[in-house]
């Protein structure tokens, strides 16, 4: 029996605003410690981390004496290369998943494609400017930096709902099942990178 190489990504990004550590293992359990200073950030970083079955260490320290904006996009950043890192050439990997994520009332389709072509179509509104002390806007602030550093195409649109949190929560824990299946090993792939191009 041959070891599978460990996928795992590891970034550290320091700039006037914030010093970001993230720690990441595609092929985990679930085990999260995260700490942003941001409450609801952390939250939804735990939801992605067990519900992908990453294992994910998150340490921000940020301006949130400015507003929680920098901590957010950045932590996304951060996140998003680590991704890209651990995923290496995507040998073997599903590269394509979809879902719908029901939370309660709230329903949310994620599409997602590893495809080394950064895109995000983020169909998502809230009808308050905050959740808790939390400004709403940067739910797609924290999915657009992700995603531009992850280089994967990503489609999330919230079909229906109406508590603001199960609408956030409905999109992270999406995003999370749907990267759970597309980074998963095909074993019909032998190996291949799933492109006729040959490199993703």
């Amino acid at each position: 029996m041959t070891d599978t190489p460990l996928r795992a990504g590891r970034v550290d990004r320091r700039t006037a605003e914030t010093d970001v550590s993230v720690a990441l293992t595609l092929d985990g359990t679930g085990r999260a410690s995260i700490a942003t200073g941001v409450g609801f950030l952390d939250h939804m970083l735990e939801l992605l981390a067990r519900h992908a079955l990453f294992d994910l260490d998150v340490k921000v320290t940020g301006d949130l004496h400015v507003d929680q904006h920098h901590t957010t996009e950045d932590c996304g950043i951060a996140l998003g290369q680590a991704f890209a890192q651990a995923l290496g050439d995507k040998r073997g990997i599903r590269r394509y998943a979809d879902l719908h994520l029901p939370m309660d009332e709230a329903l949310t389709r994620v599409a997602v494609d590893i495809s080394g072509r950064p895109f995000l179509v983020f169909r998502t509104t809230f009808a308050r400017e905050k959740i808790g002390a939390f400004d709403t806007e940067l739910v797609r602030e924290w999915f657009q930096a992700f995603a531009m550093n992850a280089g994967i195409t990503l489609h999330v649109e919230t079909l229906y709902g109406d508590n603001q949190h199960h609408i956030a929560e409905s999109c992270y824990k999406g995003l999370a099942r749907a990267l759970r299946h597309a980074v998963e090993v095909d074993p019909r792939e032998g190996g291949r990178v799933p492109s006729t191009k040959g490199s993703l």
